[in-house]
């Protein structure tokens, strides 16, 4: 073993500029030269890194002394600016950059930091062999505080989401690191030395307070109130670190960085930082990230952090992928959706769930969004097709949500709605309620639904007559203010937590006797993850003998004094409804049966927590009403959507079989909305004529319920068999079909397109076709020209039965495309018609040479996202065989 010797330190200074880390590595491997080398790779290391943090940071000469004291390495790196402060940052491994003093705390034996009124050193020492020598004083790692500026201000940042702010630092550091170095070797930026060495230290200087903030103990760990101390004349600063950095993500969206563009959410959050910054600078008030309006693809405020046990644990299909397109979590029923187990899911490229035409897309438009930060589908509901295992298509809703992990990556959240029991609310995020329904942020209320006659503390008062009166009208109101059951519930535990519970828990029987728990709502959430009891609950067996289970039988309200006994737990269920009261606390409880109909359907438990003024018998009278009103909502509710269940069903057994026709191609497409009841009258057919020729149908029905799918059965039978049977001209078969209409017990108002494919499968082809109000077909030469069929235009269905009808004649080209549509893929509330017509041309126009299938699922994601009204699509391609 060869120790160092003698003691004598040998310096050298180098400039500020980049290849001063390399020269730096050179001379400590100089200075080194009779020591093993396991010691000098680690010397050589480290002194790298401290010396490209001060010419990135300090941006002064560096001095690097090197000693050899009682057989040890040590290495001092010096700047002249001690001012300015280290900023550990514990960045995760693969983030790239900031790693290091995490690298120098990992190697080093001892380290620290020293500064006076001209210089800052940072020191590390290494041990040729076993622990450091003892010392009289520990190693003072990086103790060294961000000095105060003469002149500060209090800049607050309201609801900071701890995952993505570390994630945007993260993205700032490595642009200004890359600028950096950049400008050094005098490439062209666009920007000024000056501007960008004053990015670089106001970016430091945010970093370092933010890093400091984020050390105090706070109730929330995901969302945070930071108070940051910053100069009262940073505001310049911060515009030309805004400006720097709005210039890197232009070339970065170029690929002329090797850093990627941030996400849309992550460009929203750094613009609002920088508005906080600048307005409270200027003397204006703080603005909560939680409130601020956001185009859909930036999302909304995390709540928790990414956690794959909320997809696992969530009941609708849900998907998970990180950066680099593969699947990193799934959960049973998107498994059972697309056929295949979770397991084997996980750490499949996502291109396995998606159909072999639009697998290009895909890969592309994942490869842009990485580049330049830009989405067309993120924070929307998307129609398109999944692949199932077995390589047939399943129509679904798509929508992705982005979230951070707590080490600032970026996971694509999916969930797949299966388009024939599309939910009528705002997708969830996994685990969690609708976004629109979500809690405010601390566990408040909306200033625009104040509590009337409330109690802030769960029942620390007893309630007057007119507070109860209120609270039984508000329950009934949050149960009719939405279609969706699951979303009616979260809304009525909300309300039920402000104003008479600390906790309530709803119990529905599902199929087969089996029970659910579908709603755990807390007054105050933060540290008990209340969602965590939901899901399948254990059978209701002879064994169960428990409070919830003799609610479930009839019994009840039953008044809980405490916990159950765990002696009385005999059962699973019984256990189960412990471990509740376990981890949420409770000192007295009430369950009652939710029952309609002579029917009891499942239980409502509602707790207070220890301390607080528990339930009495005089509560009971009370929480009887509440559940008599909350069990005729549910009901009402469950019949809403066994009746929409009901005509989904219809609907879709009505979606035809397009015929296999020599010479011309056809694919359909139907989405039911993503905003409102998805049955609609929406429909589209086609047949073949006994004379051979092909019949091509698209029509609407007004309204969106049972009686427009059961109107739209009728009109559409009604047409196939007046079609086929008299084999008239397209105006006259509409005409016999309106009079048919008007004979029914309840007609029908609807619009409809009936056209006749004429022609050999050499061609040529010709299109005949009346229209009864509806939009006009659009026709798509396979060179991109496009124009929309307005002849053959009449007066909607079920209006005049006598109007006169015309039919129009058209020639359709080998290889062009006939698009027939309903309004739900063009109209937009507030935009012209003109406008949405020429948008449906534009896209249509890029698609013209895509294959047919490629043609419809483009237009349904360009055009369909976000729909409020169903969408049916039929498309027709004359194709002479080769």
């Amino acid at each position: 073993m060869v120790y160092l010797d003698p003691p004598a330190a040998v310096s050298r200074r180098f400039p500020e500029t980049p290849v001063s880390a390399a020269s730096a590595r050179r001379f400590v491997r100089a200075a080194l030269d009779d020591v093993v080398p396991d010691l000098v790779d680690t010397a050589e290391l480290l002194v790298g890194e401290l010396v490209t943090n001060a010419v990135l940071h300090a941006r002064t000469e560096v001095e690097v002394a090197v000693s050899r004291p009682d057989g040890r390495v040590r290495v001092r790196v010096g700047d002249r600016r001690p001012g300015r402060a280290l900023v550990p940052r514990h960045w995760p491994p693969y983030a790239g950059t900031g790693q290091g003093l995490a690298l120098l705390e990992k190697l080093a034996s001892r380290h620290g930091v020293e500064a006076d009124d001209e210089r800052k050193t940072v020191w590390f020492e290494l041990c040729p062999e076993g622990p450091p020598p003892p010392s009289p004083s520990p190693s003072p790692g990086w103790e060294s505080a961000v000095r105060p500026c003469p002149c500060e201000r209090t800049v607050t940042l309201v609801d900071v989401p701890s995952a993505l702010d570390s994630a945007c630092r993260q993205h700032r550091h490595a642009v200004l690191r890359e600028l950096t170095l950049a400008a050094s070797t005098g490439e062209p930026l666009g920007v000024s030395p000056e501007e960008l060495a004053a990015a670089g230290d106001i970016n430091n200087l945010i970093s370092a307070r933010v890093t400091t903030a984020l050390r105090e103990p706070l109730p929330d760990p995901d969302l945070r109130t930071l108070r940051l101390p910053l100069p009262a004349d940073a505001a310049p600063s911060v515009r030309a670190l805004r400006r720097v950095l709005d210039l890197a993500e232009d070339e970065a969206g170029e690929e002329r960085l090797l850093t990627l563009p941030a996400l849309p959410r992550g460009r929203a959050f750094q613009a609002w930082l920088f508005d906080q910054i600048a307005g409270q600078l200027a003397g204006g008030h703080p603005t909560a990230w939680t409130v601020v309006p956001r185009e859909p693809e930036t999302g909304a405020a995390e709540v928790v952090p990414w956690d794959a046990g909320q997809v696992r644990g969530s009941r609708v299909p849900t998907i998970a992928a990180d950066e680099s397109n593969r699947i990193i979590a799934t959960n049973g029923p998107a498994a059972d959706l697309l056929g295949w187990a979770p397991d084997d899911l996980v750490g499949r490229k996502l291109t396995t769930l998606i159909p072999e035409h639009l697998r290009r897309r895909h890969t592309t438009a994942f490869a842009s969004m990485l580049l330049t930060g830009r989405t067309r589908i993120v924070g929307r509901s998307v129609p398109l097709p999944a692949l199932h295992r077995d390589g047939g298509l399943i129509p679904v809703r798509l929508y992705i949500q982005t979230q951070e992990t707590a080490d600032g990556r970026t996971v694509f959240v999916a969930q797949l709605s299966p388009r024939a029991t599309t939910p009528l609310d705002v997708p969830r995020a996994p685990g969690g309620s609708a976004q629109s329904a979500e809690p405010e942020p601390g566990g408040g209320r909306s200033p625009a639904a104040p509590d009337r006659g409330g109690s802030p503390s769960g029942g620390a008062r007893r309630m007057s007559a007119l507070d109860r009166l209120s609270l039984l009208a508000d329950l009934g109101a949050e149960l009719n203010n939405t279609m969706d059951l699951d979303d009616g519930l979260r809304r009525a535990g909300r309300l039920l937590t402000r104003r008479l519970a600390d906790w309530c828990a709803v119990d529905l029987f599902a199929e087969h006797a089996q029970v659910d728990r579908v709603c755990v709502v807390h007054r105050d959430p933060r540290d008990r993850r209340p969602d965590m009891f939901e899901g399948r609950l254990p059978v209701v067996s002879e064994e169960s003998r428990g409070p919830l289970a003799r609610v479930l039988r009839g019994a009840g309200p039953l008044l809980l004094t405490d916990a159950p006994p765990p002696g009385q737990a005999e059962s699973a269920l019984d256990r189960n409804y412990l471990e509740l009261f376990r981890g949420l606390g409770a000192g007295s409880a009430v369950v009652a049966p939710l029952r309609a109909r002579r029917e009891i359907f499942g239980a409502l438990t509602l707790a207070r927590a220890p301390g607080g003024r528990p339930f009495t018998e005089e509560d009971l009278a009370l929480v009887d009403d509440l559940v008599h009103g909350l069990a005729l909502g549910v009901d009402n509710a469950r019949l809403y959507q066994d009746t929409r269940s009901i005509a989904e069903r219809l609907q879709r057994s009505l979606l035809p079989v397009l015929p296999e026709v020599v010479g011309l191609q056809l694919a359909a497409r139907y989405a039911a909305s993503s905003a409102t009841a998805q049955v609609g009258g929406d429909w589209y057919d086609s047949f073949v004529l006994p004379q051979g020729d092909t019949a091509v149908v698209i029509g609407d029905v007004t309204g969106h319920n049972l009686d427009a799918a059961i109107a739209m059965s009728q009109l559409r039978s009604m047409l196939r068999g007046i079609a086929v049977d008299r084999q008239e001209p397209p105006a006259e078969v509409l005409h016999r079909l309106d009079l048919a209409n008007h004979s029914l017990h309840q007609e029908a108002t609807a619009t409809c397109v009936y056209g006749v494919v004429k022609g050999s499968a050499q061609g040529p082809w010709e299109l005949k076709h009346s229209s009864a109000g509806h939009p006009p077909p659009l026709l798509t030469t396979r060179e991109g020209e496009t124009r929309y069929l307005e002849d053959g235009a009449g007066l909607l269905l079920g209006m005049d039965p006598h109007a006169p009808r015309s039919t129009a004649v058209h020639v359709l080209p080998a290889h062009s495309t006939l698009l027939l549509y309903t309004d739900g893929l063009i109209e937009r509330r507030d935009e012209p018609l003109d406008d949405a017509l020429e948008r449906l041309r534009r896209h249509a126009a890029d698609l013209a040479r895509e294959p047919l299938d490629t043609f419809c699922d483009e237009l349904l994601i360009g055009l369909g996202a976000d729909s409020v009204d169903d969408i049916a699509v039929l498309a027709v391609r004359p194709a002479p065989p080769l």
